[in-house]
């Protein structure tokens, strides 16, 4: 059965959903590049678009659940709820109406406050990372690679990188941020100044499904579903180099 036939008929399980879900929003959002929209424009129709589909599905799919996205109102009625679908239809909207790569589409289940299932999709790279199957746990380099905001960059990264005796790189997406330590291509991702649940609950699902920690910068866990839905700072990475941090970011 294909993936869109399990999908109308219910049998797909949460992980695999999420994957779907991602997967199938972002590929909505490509074509929308075309060229006949400025950036603004674009960035708006493109977030109602992905806003509109992952509704859709998940009201068709997932009707029991309640939803908190980065483009709808906040319905507190969610507060109810053990299950609630938290998405980012597009994060990073500047990048990805700019024509830049580090943009990302975002869909996790958190249940009782705990990230359960989850899905990133980088459309441009073609590449999706999703929770319900297990990933080796790649190798730190030395130095180590320290990825933080392109554009929000905290003001205490400098002083961590240089503490760590590693690189900073900057990038656009939480979820860009997150896929690129999955993938190897850096070792720790540092925010600080602030985000939302949907910013980071579908990264956080899939980094600790591929053997990372996921925490706030003091080392406490991230917990979702809350009445304030900011999450001020985060840190992502391997248990051993999070752990590091945290201790770092005390004195500093």
């Amino acid at each position: 059965m294909a993936p869109a036939e399990r999908a109308e008929t219910g049998v797909m399980n949460d992980h695999e959903l999420a994957a779907w879900l991602a997967e199938r929003a972002g590929a909505l959002l490509c074509p929308l590049r075309d060229g006949t929209l400025d950036p603004v424009p674009l960035g708006h129709v493109a977030d109602r678009t992905a806003n509109a589909f992952l509704l859709a599905a998940l009201a068709m799919l997932r009707p029991e659940d309640a939803i908190l996205s980065e483009e709808s109102p906040d319905d507190l009625a969610r507060l109810e709820s053990r299950r609630v679908w938290i998405v980012d239809p597009l994060d990073g909207t500047r990048e990805y109406a700019s024509g830049r790569s580090d943009w990302a589409v975002h869909v996790a289940l958190s249940v009782d406050g705990i990230p359960v299932a989850g899905a990133v999709a980088q459309p441009d790279l073609g590449r999706i990372a999703a929770t319900g199957a297990a990933k080796p746990l790649l190798a730190a380099r030395r130095p180590p690679v320290v990825i933080v905001s392109r554009s929000r960059p905290s003001e205490r990264s400098v002083a961590l990188v240089d503490a760590l005796g590693g690189e900073l790189h900057r990038l656009g997406s939480a979820g860009a941020k997150t896929m690129a330590v999955i993938a190897g291509e850096a070792d720790l991702y540092f925010h600080e100044g602030g985000q939302n649940e949907w910013d980071n609950c579908a990264p956080v699902a899939v980094a600790q499904a591929a053997g990372l920690a996921a925490c706030r910068v003091d080392g406490s866990e991230i917990r979702y579903n809350q009445p304030d839905v900011s999450v001020p700072d985060l840190l992502i990475g391997a248990p051993s180099l999070v752990a590091r941090a945290v201790e770092l970011l005390r004195t500093i």
